[in-house]
Formats: structure tokens, sequence, C-alpha cells
């Protein structure tokens, strides 16, 4: 018999507080984060039994889904896993990769996991299998999906803020992102924040308590459906971010900053641990097609809405007619 199914999980616009979810310093000072999960997404195909289908080239990465395997503790299985959004784009796609594979693998297994479990089970993969370094907001944004305060200390504390359908629509409406295209390379950027937290270095010890503070304020600003309020926060947000290392920026991001502000942007700034792919800008109510219009000479304009379901199963298949292969 074989069993197949096919789970998505979404991608993330980190609006405020990255860098505070990453150990040591949630743990020492305790970090917030608000975040929203857009439909842009990682699909993981799963099967046991035979073989599910020929493995997308879109984003599979083998170190992931052998250790996604591993951690689900079953045997003879298949999996690969695709994205629809650039690989190195500031969007959690790895995580969401991991989320995708550890509940697709986990309903597979017969044990579906609950949202929270879930964002835990992929963080541990990726941190305890892969040694990558890094926070724990991407995995939650992705099992939990819709916009997310996040309270990071040796647990986390998951604030779902609701959203009317209006309120989304006109987020990303209003919210112009823009992927310039840059490779990025988090891991060693993260390491260096956090050796520079580590030694007290007085500039990033500020900027990163700001930043916690700007995500509730950005929470408080989505409750109260002001889009204006979050634009000009997310501005402040990237002030405070560059300052955390020389590396977070580029010439090119510098450039769609300056001309963003001019052309209608109430805020901007880089995404994930950035040195590259997407910049997020919000406009000024109306002025979104312009906003487009002026930072295209920078990158590609990425469509996207606001995802509220998180991970989710999106296909099943039990095929007890398939021979095997010692028929």
């Amino acid at each position: 018999m074989t069993r197949a199914l096919v789970a998505r999980a979404p991608t993330r616009l980190d609006f405020a507080g990255g860098w505070t979810d990453v150990p040591p310093y949630c743990e020492r000072e305790g970090g917030a984060v608000c975040n929203i999960a857009i439909t842009r997404y990682a699909t993981a195909t799963v099967s046991q039994g035979a073989h599910a289908g020929t493995p997308s080239p879109a984003f599979d990465d083998d170190a992931l889904v052998q250790a996604a395997i591993r951690r689900s503790l079953l045997s003879g299985v298949d999996a690969h896993v695709a994205s629809d959004f650039p690989i190195g784009a500031g969007l959690g796609g790895s995580s969401a990769a991991g989320v995708a594979l550890a509940g697709a693998l986990a309903v597979l297994g017969g044990a579906a996991l609950e949202p929270h479990a879930l964002a835990l089970r992929s963080r541990a993969t990726e941190v305890e299998e892969l040694r990558v370094p890094g926070g724990v907001q991407d995995h939650f944004a992705a099992a939990f999906g819709g916009a997310l305060l996040l309270r990071i200390t040796d647990t986390v504390d998951v604030e779902r803020i609701p959203l009317s359908v209006e309120l989304r629509a006109d987020i990303a409406r209003r919210g112009v992102l823009l992927y310039t295209g840059e490779s990025r390379l988090s891991g060693s950027t993260i390491t260096a924040v956090r050796d520079d937290y580590l030694a007290g270095v007085p500039r990033v010890v500020k900027a990163l308590a700001r930043t916690r503070e700007l995500a509730v304020e950005m929470a408080n600003a989505l409750r109260a459906a002001d889009i204006d309020v979050l634009g000009s926060l997310l501005g402040e947000q990237w002030v405070h971010q560059r300052a955390l290392h020389p590396s977070i920026t580029t010439p090119r991001i510098d450039a769609i900053v300056d001309v963003a502000g001019p052309a209608g942007a109430l805020g901007v700034k880089a995404l994930g641990a950035s040195g590259g792919g997407c910049v997020l800008a919000i406009a000024r109510d109306g002025r979104e097609d312009e906003l487009a219009r002026a930072l295209s000479p920078y990158g590609d304009r990425m469509t996207w809405d606001v995802d509220v379901a998180g991970f989710d199963v999106i296909a099943s298949l039990t095929d007890s007619a398939t021979p095997h292969d010692d028929d």
C-alpha cells in the first residue's frame, strides 16, 4: 500500500523584533517578535511504500529532508520539498520547508501535531540536526499562519492577532514586497550579532532592546487596524536593525530606502537577516502603485496575500493497488 500526502507551510514578513528571538538574548532578556504569514509557500510531498513522484528542483535540500525523516522516526519514507519563493529571500523559507516536512511526516505517521508542537519540532530539527543558528519566529509563523506576537524566553508564548478580511487586503495592497536578487548569508550575520551582544557592545544592546519594544507597538497597530502607524514603525525598525551589523544592509538596499520615501513609503525594511533578499515597503494609502514603479529598477515585485491557515495538508492519497517492488 502506498500512502502519500502533500502539505504546505507559509513564509512570513517579519515586522519587528527579529534577532531578539535568537538565544542567548531571548533566554537572558526575553524576546518579542511581530510577524505575519504570507501566501508564498514551501510544499512538502511525502510518501511511504513507494515514491510519490519526481522531486522538484525548485527547493530540494537533501540535508533538511533527511533530518526531518530521521526526526520523524518513520521508515521507508520518500520526501521532497519545493517552493514558490526565491531561496535566500529573507522570508523564513527554510523554516517553512522544515514545518511543511515535519507536519507532513507527522500526519503520515498518524500523529498530527498541533501548531506549537509542530513549530518546536521543526526548530529542533534545524538547530540540533543541522546546527543552523537562528531564532524561533519563522517556525511559528509557518505553523500558525496569520499575524502573531511572540514572546520568547525559555518558552514561546503565542498571541494570535485577529485581522479582518478588509485589513488583510489593505496590508497586502499597501505592502510592496521587492526581491533584490542579491544572495544573503544569514548564519554568519546572526553569529556576529550574537557575539556582539555577548560582548556588551552598546550599539547592539540598545538596538535589540528597541526592536523588542517595536514588536509590541506594531502588534498594537495591527489590533487598531492602523496601517499608517505600522508603516512608520517599520521604518524605525529598520534604523535599529541596520545598526546591528554592517553586513545587514547593502548599497542596493540603501538605494531602495532613499527612493522609497519620496515615492510614498511610510517605512521600509529589509527582511530576515538581510544582506540581500527581500525588502518590504509600506505605502501611504493610494500611493502603492507609484511606490512600486519607483522601486522597479531595484528588483522584482512579489505578489502576496496574508495566509491565515498556517501548516495545511492540501492533498492525500492511499493507493492499495500500487504494486510493491517485490511483486
